[in-house]
């Protein structure tokens, strides 16, 4: 998100309507979102979006700076 638009609840709504077409109308099960556990505003997208904290992957992404921890959320169909 470009500065300008963060805070405003646009990624979560976005995360909402694409979770509910991908469970709903293409009928998948679940659905996992991951980020560096650096990554604070990811992880409230996911909270707020309906998605359930699963745990920590350690060192599961590679950034320039070197490997990261990974945060894990997950829903199944009828979670959001």
């Amino acid at each position: 998100m470009l500065p300008s638009a963060r805070g405003g609840g646009v990624a979560v709504e976005a995360t909402r309507r694409v979770s509910r077409w991908a469970l709903d109308d293409l009928g998948l099960h679940r659905l996992r979102l991951r980020h560096s556990v650096a990554n604070l505003a990811s992880c409230r997208v996911a909270d707020k979006a309906g998605y359930s904290f699963e745990g920590t992957m350690r060192s599961a992404l590679l950034h320039a700076d070197g490997w990261h921890d990974q945060h894990l959320h997950a829903p199944v169909r009828g979670d959001v």
